[in-house]
């Protein structure tokens, strides 16, 4: 069965969100739907610009895709902005005509489905009115002795905890503000996110959106420091989840009823999304993935399989996730090519000497992070691709650490692929997206067969679909698209190099506290890095801090973290992980040092 083109993605998902069609983006700014508010507060003026999403989509003309298209699902109430707190997700609104399903209080304002009753042997969660649509975790109750965040507003359909005051035992931390930090210095933070809204930043206007970050862990409150294994999920994230299996569920690409039509246009919205966050030139150039990992095995036995032989080699510098290794590997063991190692300095950069070095005629690819998931180096991309294709040689780049942190544009570093995983994204988990030059997926051949990527198939002949669909066979994680759509929205309503810069002042005052640790040495000190903090504790096993931690409700990560390599370049076997986000907070860190301060002056 033939692919469907979208020639005008914007009706479907107008029938969807039960608006009139829009033709453009400047529509789409000047005429919002009745009871929207579109504008984002910034510290000088508003403004009504689109969202990622909004661009074309294939074969289609100057068509709009509303920004957080699924926070307008049927039944699905308007969920405020992030960066304004104000009401409604600009350029959505609620379904005119719907009300409440009975029976689906775990769910607040879902839509009625005509004809639908409650399941059978079903009963609504109790006690939902601390998440909206999520049932009581245990110890979630309110946080005593934690101070709220200034300037916090309220979260529609979560209770207010009450008496959070400061952690007793915390001391009060100097980083008031982002200035009074060192200054950022990752140079990539200077380039622009293309189609981003501009918003102010702040991380108490991020934390009001993530509902597990008021729990309790061990009876103390939730410090989450292991952002590199994964984010969480804000709340219109898991809305937007909730909304589309309650609202819109249906398979895609392969049907003509409404809800396949509804279900194909929020797919393709994300994907015009993930190519747009990622200044991709279309999103026929994008392929959804389960994650990273999945991303680079398509790229190894596809284009790996096809390009790479005897006697040909794969540079992959030592800071590398087994990832971004072991594929190569078992690559280069069944074409008889070799997998050739590019070695640290001691501070965790990548030896640029050596791998200009090692780069030859023989090289054919080269497999990079754009971050490091146990260093944090960011490593300079743009000139280490620019230097590689001057051999002719590949460029895939890993940006799973990176996305989260600053901003991305594959066309400025010029790679020819960027994979990267949407639950380090804030999404859910289970999906990512593989990025590639069109002439690249031109020439693959589909690594799976089955059902959605193919044209036509008789016993005679089977004609594939082209790029990307011929590389997503069988049913795709719709849903886990829909929540990816959703946290690109949702991180788009900030300024994304304002995050970058406050992440970059954290990671300043963090590696500032922890060296009033006596015993503590924190690995690598690369110039440019992201927030990550694997660090040793002298005479303390690293599972052991990590344990020590959770018991004061400090979540940080013990062991090899998939880059043993790169420990094996410090002499190391494990270390502990401790990984920032945007949400977290100077206080946070305090409460890190002060815990392993204790642990450290524990007899």
């Amino acid at each position: 069965m033939t692919t469907p083109e979208f020639t005008g993605l914007a009706a479907p998902l107008s029938a969807l969100l039960g608006k009139e069609a829009k033709t453009g983006a400047a529509d789409a700014a000047a005429a919002p739907a009745t009871g929207t508010n579109t504008a984002v507060r910034t510290d000088t003026a508003t403004s009504t610009a689109p969202a990622p999403g909004t661009g074309a989509a294939p074969g289609a003309g100057a068509t709009v895709v509303p920004a957080a298209a699924m926070a307008g699902l049927p039944g699905m109430q308007p969920v405020p902005s992030a960066a304004t707190g104000t009401g409604a997700v600009p350029g959505t609104s609620a379904v005119p005509g719907t009300s409440a399903v009975p029976g689906t209080s775990a769910v607040p304002d879902a839509g009625a489905v005509p004809g639908m009753s409650p399941v059978p042997g079903t009963s609504a969660l109790t006690d939902t009115s601390a998440v909206p649509g999520v049932g009581t975790v245990p110890g979630m109750e309110a946080v005593p002795g934690l101070e709220a965040v200034p300037s916090m507003g309220a979260v529609p359909g979560v209770e207010t905890v009450p008496g959070m005051e400061t952690v007793p035992g915390t001391p009060s931390s100097p980083l008031q503000t982002p200035a009074a930090a060192v200054p950022a210095t990752n140079p990539t933070t200077t380039q622009p996110l293309p189609g981003a809204q501009r918003g102010a930043f702040s991380p108490e206007m991020a934390r009001r959106d993530f509902p597990i970050l008021h729990r309790l862990v061990n009876g103390r409150p939730l410090v989450w420091l292991d952002n590199g294994a994964t984010t969480q999920k804000p709340r219109q994230v898991i809305e937007a989840v909730a909304a589309f299996y309650g609202s819109a569920n249906s398979n895609i690409h392969r049907g003509a009823h409404t809800m396949a039509r509804d279900a194909t246009a929020l797919y393709e919205a994300g994907r015009a999304a993930v190519a747009d966050f990622l200044g991709a030139p279309s999103p026929e150039e994008i392929v959804f993935v389960r994650g990273t990992t999945e991303a680079i095995n398509l790229v190894a036995e596809t284009w790996g399989r096809a390009n790479i032989g005897p006697g040909d080699d794969i540079l992959v510098p030592v800071l590398e996730h087994h990832s971004d290794i072991v594929p190569w590997q078992q690559l280069a063991a069944e074409t008889h090519a070799r997998v050739v190692p590019v070695p640290l300095l001691p501070d965790g950069q990548i030896d640029q000497f050596a791998y200009a070095d090692l780069l030859s005629s023989r090289t054919r690819l080269v497999a990079v992070s754009h971050a490091s998931n146990v260093l944090g180096t960011v490593p300079p991309v743009a000139e280490m691709t620019a230097l590689a294709h001057r051999y002719g040689a590949k460029v895939l780049v890993d940006g799973a650490q990176a996305v989260a942190h600053f901003p991305v544009d594959v066309q400025a570093m010029d790679a020819d692929f960027y994979a990267f995983s949407g639950h380090k994204l804030f999404a859910p988990t289970g999906i990512g997206a593989l990025y590639a030059k069109p002439e690249l997926l031109a020439a693959m051949v589909p690594w799976q067969g089955g059902g959605n990527m193919i044209e036509s198939v008789s016993f005679d002949r089977t004609t594939f679909a082209p790029a990307p669909h011929r590389f997503e066979a069988g049913t795709g994680h719709i849903s886990g698209v829909v929540g990816l759509l959703a946290a690109l929205d949702w991180l788009s309503s900030f300024d994304h190099e304002a995050i970058a810069k406050y992440e970059a002042d954290l990671l300043a005052y963090a590696r500032q506290a922890l060296a009033m640790v006596p015993g503590l040495e924190v690995l690598g000190d690369a110039p440019d890095r992201i927030a990550v903090l694997a660090f040793t504790l002298a005479g303390h096993d690293p599972t052991a801090v990590a344990q020590s931690l959770d018991l004061e409700g400090i979540a940080v990560r013990s062991g090899h973290h998939c880059a043993q390599p790169a420990l094996a370049h410090y002499g190391l076997d494990s270390a502990v992980r401790a990984s920032l986000a945007l949400y977290n907070t100077p206080e946070e860190v305090d409460q890190l040092v002060a815990s392993l301060l204790r642990l450290q002056q524990s007899p």
